[in-house]
């Protein structure tokens, strides 16, 4: 369902106003009009329902929905009962980062953590996320979180996405050893076009992990070295299936796959244990 990204709290009496790109998205591209309802999640990732009330004077006031009772301002954030999902990103060249914004923050990726590694093809003078200084990597970010903020709207997801400072390998590193400390019981998976080891994304899900955290490489892979500090660092390798992907096609793949076997985790769960009953009967 898709929903618009409140930047502010209703009013005391339950009004907002939008203007501007928001204006322009619900009125000129939704067609939204007087009597419509829309979906919004608020500042603090709660959702609710509004009545449009006025269009006119290139803004679109609406009210707090009050005569449904399954509309809700405050509760529980939906987002928060779903595993985090991370994506450590190698930057490709050219356009792709955009694509790959735009189709992780659909997907429910939590954190995009772009990186530049040995075979990135796009070189940057970074360290561990200090990008002070570069004012067109600024405006990189800014519109990578514009995508995200478009890409929810448009799917209506609920997961907060955030595109964070590009980092170097070892700023990659230090993040991933930061989660762990923060959240543990985790799954970092490194997705490679080698078979390092046998394993399976039901074999690394299987419990059900507090994250789980992607590492996709740029053009051309993780070099050697970097593949085995990942492995030394305690990620689990993964070969997804019998092709190579590329960069912008293997993140997507990557979080699809995860986010449908992390939904249907207990589905999976009650059938084992019904396959296991009548094995035992």
């Amino acid at each position: 369902m898709k929903k618009i990204i409140l930047d502010s709290s209703p009013d005391s009496e339950g009004r907002i106003c939008l203007t501007g790109n928001d204006f322009h998205h619900l009125v000129r591209v939704r067609r939204v009009r007087p009597g419509s309802v829309i979906n919004a999640v608020l500042p603090d990732g709660n959702e609710a329902k509004f009545t449009v009330l006025n269009t006119g004077g290139g803004s679109l006031e609406a009210v707090y929905l009050t005569d449904d009772p399954d509309n809700r301002v405050s509760g529980q954030n939906p987002a928060s009962a779903c595993p985090s999902l991370y994506l450590f990103q190698a930057l490709p060249k050219g356009m792709k980062m955009d694509l790959i914004v735009r189709q992780a923050a659909e997907c429910g990726v939590s954190e995009i953590i772009p990186f530049v590694c040995e075979n990135s093809q796009i070189k940057m003078n970074i360290t561990a996320g200090d990008i002070s200084g570069d004012g067109l990597l600024t405006e990189k970010i800014r519109r990578w979180n514009r995508i995200v903020r478009e890409a929810r709207q448009q799917s209506g997801s609920s997961v907060p996405t955030v595109v964070k400072n590009p980092r170097s390998f070892e700023g990659f590193l230090d993040y991933w050893k930061k989660i762990n400390e923060e959240k543990p019981g985790g799954v970092g998976i490194l997705f490679h076009q080698d078979p390092l080891a046998p394993g399976s994304f039901h074999d690394y899900l299987v419990n059900n992990p507090q994250f789980v955290a992607m590492a996709v490489g740029p053009e051309g892979g993780f070099s050697p070295g970097e593949a085995g500090r990942l492995l030394s660092a305690g990620f689990l390798p993964l070969v997804m299936g019998d092709t190579v992907l590329r960069t912008e096609t293997a993140a997507l793949y990557g979080a699809a796959a995860i986010r449908v076997i992390l939904m249907e985790n207990e589905f999976w769960h009650l059938k084992k244990n019904r396959l296991r009953s009548n094995a035992d009967a």
